[in-house]
């Protein structure tokens, strides 16, 4: 992510298209998307919101450059076709942690800036390389996407934080306190002997399904 330029003297640095992305998307992070308005943008930055029109043709233009932002953070394909889709996927999951927002706009950009285009095009090739036809890459690319966005948004929904162990079983408790046992014997049993196990994190779950799914393309890559 580019970097805030630092006040000299007491000055306040030149507006330039990267302060303006980068507070936006700091925004974002602080207080949610539905909060972000050119207003508020500019009042963070300590300019006038008309002036960041010099800079950002509108709020889809903005929305733009905050998503080309998070794909700039996700680590590009470097390796085998499938240690580097597992890294991706790893790498993605964890930029979107940071950036929750983000999420469900990953994919609707109709004006994807560089680092996005970048980022698909080295996935793509990545598979290519490896030896999936351009219809498997195709799959692969969905089957993946849809795993990883689909797992980030479940994960950020959660009503509680899976690694804290104290709180998961304080809320998993009071949840199971009013579900009477022979009526939803699968779910006690699925709670009790996993759920609250020692050790339990939702997000230990992330990289089974993701293996799962590498597996599945390795056999319809022939191997």
């Amino acid at each position: 992510m580019a970097e805030r330029t630092e006040t000299i003297k007491g000055t306040r640095p030149p507006l330039t298209r990267d302060r303006v992305l980068v507070a936006a998307v700091e925004l974002a992070d602080a207080n949610g998307i539905e909060s972000l308005t050119m207003r508020k943008l500019g009042e963070s930055l300590g300019v006038e919101a008309m002036s960041l029109y010099n800079h950002v043709a509108n709020k889809e233009d903005l929305l733009d450059g905050m998503i080309d932002l998070v794909f700039s953070e996700i680590d590009l394909p470097d390796a085998g076709w499938r240690t580097a889709m597992r890294e991706r996927g790893i790498s993605t999951r964890k930029v979107l942690k940071n950036h929750r927002w983000a999420i469900g706009l990953m994919e609707s950009r109709r004006s994807p800036g560089p680092a996005t285009l970048r980022h698909h095009d080295a996935t793509i090739g990545s598979l290519r390389k490896g030896g999936l036809s351009v219809k498997l890459t195709a799959h692969a690319l969905s089957a993946l996407d849809s795993y990883v966005y689909g797992f980030a948004m479940q994960e950020a929904g959660l009503p509680f934080d899976s690694s804290d162990a104290g709180e998961t079983a304080e809320l998993v408790d009071m949840i199971l306190g009013a579900l009477p046992a022979d009526q939803y014997p699968h779910l006690r049993e699925l709670t009790i002997e996993h759920v609250l196990q020692p050790g339990y994190d939702y997000g230990k779950e992330f990289e089974f399904g993701l293996d799962l799914i590498l597996d599945g393309l390795e056999n319809a890559r022939g191997g």
